[in-house]
């Protein structure tokens, strides 16, 4: 009955997540047709951030795609999408802005980024044998191949969840320093505090949404036993 009963949430999560998707392209692309102020291309804002935090060593390259914007703390890189790297919109400015966020983060060593990196090499391998462990648990009724792709399952959770505060603090970093340096104006702050709030969103809704899973796991294992 319990194990049932947490499809409901599960369900109501994912519909959180296709929702959080949803409007972040939506603000984005609602942002992609208002020009900055000062009429900065994401390239000008990141650049100016970067430089004014003294790393003027990480270079800032296009990729292809769209919210393909990434930091890259290996290659120690910024990569922006092409419209975002070339427009001079307020979403522009803003997703530039975000990824220079963890740069900084990077220098300064900020804990749970140094947490995040130092995480990745397990949970990658982990998330990545998790999913067959519990196909072949369930398939052979093999309790302990169950509770070993539950504990794998859930290196991958608490990677998520660490993820929300250096997203957060990346953003918070964003809009106090495009302020603070002449970036954007206090209207501009507006829409870029929208279009970053949207992006967070689809963090939180994909956490939530690997967080129920790992209880209804962990449900079905303790039922199984008994």
């Amino acid at each position: 009955m319990y194990i049932n009963l947490m499809y409901i949430p599960i369900i109501l999560a994912f519909g959180l997540s296709l929702w959080a998707q949803f409007r972040v392209k939506g603000t984005f692309n609602k942002y992609s047709e208002v020009p900055n102020q000062y009429g900065l291309t994401g390239y000008d804002a990141a650049r100016q951030m970067l430089d004014a935090n003294g790393l003027y060593d990480v270079p800032i390259e296009p990729i292809q795609g769209s919210l393909t914007d990434h930091y890259d703390p290996i290659a120690r890189v910024v990569r922006l999408s092409e419209p975002v790297y070339h427009e001079r919109s307020v979403s522009a400015i803003a997703v530039a802005c975000h990824e220079v966020g963890h740069a900084i983060q990077h220098k300064e060593a900020y804990p749970m980024l140094v947490a995040r990196h130092r995480m990745f090499p397990v949970v990658n391998f982990a998330s990545g044998i998790a999913p067959f462990m519990l196909i072949l648990g369930f398939i052979f009724n093999f309790t302990g191949l169950i509770g070993l792709g539950i504990l794998f399952f859930s290196c991958a959770v608490l990677f998520q969840l660490v993820t929300l505060p250096v997203e957060f603090d990346a953003s918070n970093r964003a809009r106090r320093i495009m302020l603070s340096n002449g970036l954007a104006t206090n209207q501009d702050e507006r829409g870029v505090g929208k279009v970053l709030n949207a992006a967070a969103l689809t963090y939180v809704a994909a956490a939530l949404v690997s967080l129920l899973e790992l209880l209804r796991l962990i449900l079905i294992f303790v039922n199984n036993r008994d």
